[in-house]
């Protein structure tokens, strides 16, 4: 699966272009540009298994850190407060992960 077969390049592009700075990635304006947050459910759980590199069924902060290259190979890697702040945000368990549903519930939020 690429990212591209239920996202548009175009929305993808737009999406990281807004935070191509760093520091300056928010979580909830990119999953509405690149239309993360137009998807069902489902969907969203589609390219969370995608985003999950180790296919472990969780996102840890290792993983969190190059979430904007699994949209695009040459976007930067998020800085350490982006990624401590995009853990906050989703771990609704407090267990230092990200799951499957709480990362859907983190894009329809």
């Amino acid at each position: 699966m690429s990212i591209t077969d239920v996202l548009s390049a175009d929305d993808i592009a737009a999406a990281l272009q807004e935070c191509q700075d760093p520091d300056t990635f928010e979580p909830q304006k990119f999953f509405q540009t690149s239309g993360l947050a137009k998807m069902s459910a489902s969907q969203v759980k589609d390219v969370f298994r995608f985003i999950d590199n180790d296919q472990s069924g969780y996102l840890d902060e290792e993983e969190l850190k190059f979430f904007l290259q699994k949209f695009e190979s040459g976007a930067r890697e998020l800085t350490e407060s982006e990624t401590k702040s995009l853990m906050t945000a989703a771990d609704n368990d407090g267990d230092g992960k990200i799951g499957a549903d709480e990362f859907q519930e983190m894009v329809h939020s």
